[in-house]
């Protein structure tokens, strides 16, 4: 914690490094890899006064002055945002060639043939990246499940037992 000189009170620092030193790093170019640290979070959801729910990075408040980064009438909306924020700074997981072969659309990921769709579906592509993204930060998951509501978890639930029982 920090002396405030004014009034003799303890405040806490909202960021480690000086102003001075975050203004310097403001007129550098940024390196390759800031989109994707820009959307990393982690991020929490807040209530606030209407419309409702704020998406914010970790760390960050309302207090403190920060804008949040989302704002949603419901819940549910934010942790959603809150879910595929990290997955939008990744390199596209998969691409979908625009020449059709014998065998369909090719879905590629890493350079490598994946899979084939029989139409032209970009937005197909979008949500397996969306979906890969997902399954490979468990936070973002979290956040997707704690969307997802008591009767979709416990119908999940189900199928998932269902599933080992029938694999």
């Amino acid at each position: 914690p920090m002396r405030d000189h004014e009034d003799g009170t303890t405040r806490r620092p909202s960021n480690a490094f000086t102003p001075e030193f975050l203004a310097r790093l403001d007129q550098q170019d940024e390196p390759l890899t800031a989109a994707q640290a820009d959307v990393a979070g982690p991020w929490i959801v807040v209530p606030i006064p209407s419309p409702g729910w704020a998406v914010l990075r970790r760390g960050e408040s309302l207090a403190a002055g920060d804008v949040p980064r989302a704002v949603f009438v419901h819940r549910e909306r934010a942790l959603l945002a809150a879910a595929v924020l990290p997955g939008t700074g990744f390199d596209r997981l998969f691409r979908l060639q625009h020449e059709r072969s014998p065998e369909g659309y090719a879905v590629e990921s890493n350079g490598q043939v994946v899979g084939h769709l029989r139409h032209f579906d970009p937005e197909l592509a979008t949500a397996m990246h969306i979906a890969e993204s997902l399954v490979r930060l468990p936070e973002c998951l979290t956040r997707l499940l704690a969307a997802s509501g008591a009767v979709a978890l416990e119908t999940a639930g189900r199928l998932l037992m269902e599933g080992e029982r029938t694999a």
